[in-house]
């Protein structure tokens, strides 16, 4: 970050979620799918489908909840710096109980959505139940003359039954497939053609409805479309905040002071990227006494793991995260951190490999400053 104020404003973000998380508990933010493009569409003008509905009245439900943990348990609770972020959430409760109401699944609205969508599913059936009543008087007449089986089947929307080859011309009807093999025709009988019509027509006329419905729900959200955009990027700024904190609680970690001289006294500081289980805590002092530090030792003796644990905690401070170290550990403000840190051991390995650094080391040179952070290793 580019000022110490966010850095600190960002700590304290974190800071508080932690607070909240240790007195409350986790809180998931799974349903915190971005809206933005969905909203546009309702900015315009446009209707939403059943997949984007459902998406935003998730994310709505996932806000009721996230504004729920946030409600303070007691009336002298004192805010804290996140009490804005969720009192500024607004659930929409009226919208999403309407889309829960009208839509039951991705591929299902619900009959009571409309009253006109219930009187023509009403009306669907009441057809169907025809056509299958009259197909099955004709296959209890003939089902030994001329029917394969004794069914009822559809085709391409429309009911049929299964007919022999042979006796295709004796059925008055349309065809409307065979079998692979040849031997059956599917034959739609001419005396049902007029319900499986008026069947198509009213499945043309729910699609309609159906398309009114969600213009319907559409047009309901688009009038509180500056609520769900600032919903959204609140719960996605809450879900980032807690993100953070629960990793302080799972690395064990700790709010760095910050230092505006460049003083860094780690202490018990761990690589956050080795098992805690296995890590070794080192101290490391730098900027007060002396600004510069040269770590010497024996292979394997945690030169490298050093270095890197420094500039990577340093890193993860300056971001607004806590550290893995030890209580009122201070890092530095460093506008720019410079790495340059090898596993080689000696430079016969590889001179190509020792020229890259060196290269390196002068550019670290004529760039660095007393803001600067750099570390080198080989």
């Amino acid at each position: 970050l580019a000022s110490i104020a966010e850095i600190e404003a960002m700590q304290d973000e974190t800071a508080a979620a932690l607070s909240r998380i240790f007195a409350k508990g986790s809180i998931s933010f799974g349903n915190t799918v971005d809206i933005r493009g969905s909203v546009k569409r309702l900015e315009i003008g446009s209707s939403l489908s059943i997949h984007e509905l459902l998406v935003i009245c998730k994310m709505l439900e996932n806000t009721a909840l996230v504004r729920a943990y946030g409600r303070k348990e007691r009336e002298d609770t004192p805010d804290d710096c996140l009490s804005g972020m969720f009192g500024a959430l607004d659930p929409l409760t009226g919208d999403t109980a309407e889309i829960r109401r009208c839509i039951i699944s991705e591929e299902e609205i619900s009959d009571n959505a409309s009253s006109n969508l219930r009187s023509i599913r009403r009306n669907i059936k009441s057809a169907g139940e025809r056509i299958r009543n009259e197909l099955s008087r004709i296959i209890a007449a003939h089902a030994k003359d001329y029917l394969q089986d004794s069914l009822v089947t559809t085709r391409d929307g429309r009911y049929c039954i299964p007919v022999k080859a042979e006796y295709k011309g004796d059925v008055q009807g349309v065809v409307h497939d065979m079998s692979s093999s040849g031997s059956t025709f599917f034959i739609e009988p001419a005396s049902v053609v007029k319900l499986n019509n008026d069947i198509r027509a009213l499945e043309v006329k729910e699609a309609e409805e159906i398309e009114v419905i969600l213009a319907r729900l559409s047009e309901s959200l688009a009038a509180s479309e500056g609520l769900l955009r600032s919903d959204y990027e609140i719960m996605a700024g809450l879900d980032f905040i807690f993100a953070r904190a629960s990793l302080a609680l799972e690395e064990n970690a700790t709010r760095p002071i910050l230092s505006s001289d460049g003083v860094i006294d780690i202490k018990k500081a761990r690589h956050p990227l080795i098992d805690k289980k296995k890590v070794v805590p080192i101290d490391i002092r730098l900027g007060e006494d002396f600004d510069l530090l040269v770590i010497t030792g024996p292979n394997t003796g945690g030169k490298t793991v050093s270095l890197k644990t420094t500039g990577l905690l340093t890193l993860m401070g300056l971001s607004g995260l806590h550290i893995p170290a030890g209580d009122r550990s201070r890092i530095g403000f460093f506008k720019e951190v410079y790495a340059d840190i090898g596993d080689e051991q000696s430079i016969e390995q590889s001179l190509s490999t020792f020229s890259s650094h060196m290269q390196n080391v002068v550019e670290f040179l004529g760039k660095a400053d007393e803001e600067s952070l750099v570390l080198f290793g080989e």
